[in-house]
């Protein structure tokens, strides 16, 4: 609950939303914002879609959506430098998820209006900007086939394409250079994560640390079809770290290089190419968390 002595001075707040994300979702919970910033007397304006040059004038931006509308917004602002807060009504919300766990929309609210913003890392793969996590590999081949199905959504959607490219997918060689360390070998999916969780609910890279300035690595080697069936619940549950094919590392600057081209996902927007420049922008962003 808001303190009793709480004022709205020099607040004006934007709110950002995708009308599509989490199907009408960030919509109906944008709309829910601007009816509590007005009741609390905040100034804020409601853009849907149409989002402006700049957010210059206001003191803060709301994004309502998930983790394809904030990949679109840091894009599209790379330089922004007021504080932003991310409400979820997307479909996977694993960012927002990293940033406040299992906080009602509620107490996230008290929290952006109240709380000091914090400086966290973000990333930047072939000059496009993520802050949650790059993936390569099977991973990316899950993401590309996800893009033709236009029924299913979220952590649902990801675990049944899982589950049909599970068995079939290949390794590839690949050529991993992580601040200098190089190797070449086949890999089934390599992790650069700046946040933990994938796929709307799984823990990939739980050790993540969203402000420590380094990317961490997560390589999944080799692995024969029926086990990777049989470990999939580990990887959803983030107990996968101690396997022997899995391994771990941090490393500020990852370049990815193969002979033919991967597809990969950044915060889960499709990328293909053969060559993945990936660094770290430590201290990029000011979000509520």
């Amino acid at each position: 609950m808001l303190p009793l002595n709480y004022t709205a001075d020099m607040k004006f707040i934007a709110i950002a939303c995708n009308n599509k994300a989490g199907k009408g979702k960030a919509l109906a919970l944008a709309h829910h914002l601007k009816q509590k910033l007005e009741h609390l007397k905040i100034n804020c304006i409601l853009f849907i879609n149409d989002f402006p040059e700049n957010f210059n004038q206001f003191s803060a931006v709301w994004l309502a959506g998930g983790d394809g509308t904030l990949n679109y917004f840091i894009n599209k602002y790379p330089a922004i430098s007021i504080p932003i807060a991310l409400f979820k009504g997307g479909s996977g919300n694993d960012f927002a998820w990293k940033l406040y766990g299992n906080k009602t929309i509620e107490e996230y609210f008290e929290l952006a209006v109240l709380g000091v913003a914090k400086k966290i890392d973000a990333g930047i793969c072939n000059g496009k900007y993520f802050i949650n996590g790059a993936g390569i590999g099977f991973d990316g081949e899950v993401v590309k086939a996800m893009g033709a199905n236009k029924l299913l959504a979220g952590h649902l959607a990801y675990l049944l394409t899982v589950l049909k490219k599970i068995f079939f997918y290949r390794e590839i060689e690949i050529t991993v250079e992580t601040d200098g360390n190089c190797r070449k070998e086949k890999l089934f999916m390599i992790t650069v994560a700046n946040g933990s969780r994938y796929g709307g609910g799984f823990l990939v890279a739980p050790q993540s640390v969203i402000d420590d300035g380094e990317l961490d690595i997560v390589l999944i080697n080799q692995i024969a079809p029926l086990r990777r069936l049989f470990y999939l619940p580990k990887i959803e549950k983030g107990k996968h770290l101690h396997l022997h094919f899995v391994e771990t590392g941090n490393a500020k600057k990852v370049i990815i290089r193969s002979e033919q081209i991967l597809a990969a996902h950044l915060d889960g927007e499709l990328m293909e190419a053969s060559l993945f420049e990936i660094e770290v922008l430590p201290r990029q962003f000011l979000f509520y968390f």
